[in-house]
């Protein structure tokens, strides 16, 4: 769905990105995490065509955005940080005049609207002025804008900037619909423990450079190493431990209460094994799988010294 092939942007003197590629699938939720000055906003603005590549290659659902800028554009909504709002319009005409833009046909501007307010949690401020909106509920209506014309391609620049924990949970939610329906999200954000809980990719940046990007599982298993394998066992916990013991791929058990966790040295085929020994001594298991990855470590990792 999105492909960046060698891209780099200059201004003037600086390089503020260097030879940055990346894919993003269908599907496929991608948390672009850096320091300040990493060059996180500066890719999401080449994305969307606001800046002028030095050289490289972006292409948005198939179709070349340096040669088809307008129809690669249509595909993609950009939802920038620090968004500017018409202050003297009511939420319901800030969006029906985005609508309008984007050629929602009139007879169905109305149900459109109501039902991203919805999305969002603005209906109650359907008729307040944009202008006495929290910079949280702006937010919020400026993801209700990007939304609108359904696009293929979402990319959000800080979009938890200003919102309370219940609008972070609401986004969330938005995020994993978004990437169950089968849309490409791009998604920069300093929250990286919040990042983990829905993000299915990410790519780290440093000084205009990407330093690692792919799946959160495959990152960790270069980087953090080991896997951390968290088990529940409704019975058989003395067998599941022998079995355990038995297995040279398996370090470090803790038993707590009806949970195990243990290091795998290994593959996701390694994972396998060791779940069908578990079956085959008896054991009846609840859950199986890899702890799901802190960011933050697997940040510090790789080498990045500051979450700006």
């Amino acid at each position: 769905m999105i492909q960046v092939r060698d891209l780099r942007v200059d201004y003037d003197t600086v390089c503020a990105v260097s030879d940055l590629s990346i894919s993003v699938a269908a599907g496929e939720v991608y948390g672009l995490i850096g320091p300040n000055g990493a060059g996180k906003t500066t890719t999401l603005r080449a994305l969307v065509g606001l800046l002028e590549p030095t050289y490289g290659d972006i292409l948005l659902d198939g179709i070349d955005l340096a040669t088809h800028r307008e129809a690669a554009v249509a595909t993609v909504g950009f939802m920038p940080d620090f968004s500017p709002i018409y202050d003297d319009l009511m939420v319901w005409e800030f969006l029906d005049l985005f609508a309008a833009s984007y050629h929602i046909p009139r007879e169905r501007r109305k149900a459109v609207i109501n039902e991203y307010l919805d999305m969002v949690d603005l209906t109650e401020k359907r008729d307040a002025l944009t202008l006495g909106l929290s910079r949280g509920m702006k937010q919020r209506l400026m993801l209700a804008k990007t939304l609108l014309p359904d696009p293929k391609i979402v990319l959000l620049d800080e979009p938890a900037s200003g919102m309370d924990p219940h609008a972070r949970i609401m986004l969330k939610q938005i995020l994993k619909r978004l990437g169950a329906e089968g849309k490409a999200v791009v998604i920069s954000s300093h929250i990286l423990a919040e990042l983990s809980e829905f993000c299915t990719s990410v790519g780290v940046m440093e000084k205009g450079r990407m330093v690692v990007s792919g799946r959160i599982e495959e990152i960790a298993g270069r980087v953090l190493g080991q896997a951390e394998i968290v088990v529940e066992v409704i019975a058989g916990m003395e067998a599941a431990l022998a079995a355990l013991q038995a297995d040279p791929r398996v370090s470090e058990i803790h038993h707590e209460g009806d949970r195990l966790a243990f290091l795998l040295a290994g593959d996701r085929e390694d994972a396998g094994e060791v779940l069908a020994e578990l079956v085959k001594a008896k054991v009846r298991i609840a859950s199986f799988g890899r702890k799901k990855e802190d960011l933050e470590d697997l940040f510090l990792k790789i080498g990045a010294k500051e979450v700006s």
